[in-house]
């Protein structure tokens, strides 16, 4: 059996060409053009390479694009008071704060300053509660892209048991909310498992959808996984300066049905996820 390579060059591709067109509609009815700001504190290469990521997407789909870039020594205060401009700019969208923060920032006061309505990464308290709710709002772009890569390849989660490997605030949580929520690409039984479960790979066996976001590079390997399970991989590690995930593609690929790659795999459709809430965000949360 040969699975089906899930490509996120291919997905996004598509994705962001709808989006273009639901941008020139919009423009032709007068409405405004959807701008995303992002601010950047340091010279991180990863947050920096994905921020110029974001800024071309944003060109390709037809957005407005800010890219507010502070040095590492930015003070909590000066972060502070960008965060109360992009608050206060009608012109403004939505933003995101690139993550990682500098060590010994405090990000939860940064994350609470966040406008909730212009919070498109979907990360702020207001936002994860609405999203546990099934109210409108911002989903987390990396979930979110999960589920666009899903819909994409026309791969139904309804009845299917999904187990995700990761409890992070931004991936694994909330997840397990969208996967189980009843509606479109929901309607799965949701395992959510971590480091403390025991017999993880017994646990994973089960998964007709295998969610791989524990952040450690190759962990899922060949016995984690049942013959035919679809394996979404997450995880983005540096080894020896190449990119790599949290599952063994090699090894487990003989195994799946499906399977996503990193790089080029659920990484740009987080970039999806989070031009899809821009787009929402341009008339409002709702």
């Amino acid at each position: 059996m040969m699975a089906q390579i899930l490509s996120g060059k291919v997905a996004a591709a598509a994705w962001k060409d709808k989006i273009k067109e639901q941008v020139s509609a919009r423009i032709s009815e007068g409405k405004s053009q959807p701008h995303l700001a992002a601010i950047l504190i340091g010279n991180d290469p990863a947050s920096s390479a994905y921020v110029r990521g974001k800024v071309r997407d944003c060109d390709e789909v037809g957005f407005q694009s800010t890219l507010i870039h502070l040095p590492e020594t930015a003070s909590v205060e000066e972060v502070l008071a960008e965060i109360a401009k992009l608050n206060n700019n009608p012109s403004v969208s939505g933003y995101i704060v690139q993550l990682p923060l500098p060590k010994g920032m405090d990000d939860t006061r940064i994350l609470l300053a966040i406008d909730p309505e212009k919070d498109v990464d979907g990360f702020h308290p207001e936002n994860v509660g609405r999203m546990a709710l099934g109210l409108p709002t911002y989903l987390p772009a990396t979930p979110f892209g999960v589920l666009l890569l899903l819909e994409h390849y026309q791969i139904s989660t309804e009845g299917k048991h999904a187990v995700i490997v990761g409890r992070s605030h931004i991936v694994g949580s909330p997840m397990s909310i969208l996967l189980g929520r009843n509606g479109k690409l929901g309607n799965a039984t949701a395992t959510l498992t971590h480091s403390k479960t025991p017999n993880l790979a017994e646990m994973t066996r089960q998964a007709d959808i295998l969610i791989a976001a524990i952040g450690k590079p190759g962990f899922i390997n060949a016995s984690h996984v049942k013959p035919g399970a679809i394996v979404i991989d997450v995880g983005i590690n540096r080894v020896e300066e190449k990119l790599v995930g949290d599952v063994d593609f090699e090894g487990v690929m003989p195994f799946a049905s499906a399977i996503s790659p990193v790089p080029g795999g659920v990484g740009l459709m987080t970039r999806v996820g989070l031009l899809m809430n821009t787009l929402r965000a341009a008339d409002g949360r709702g």
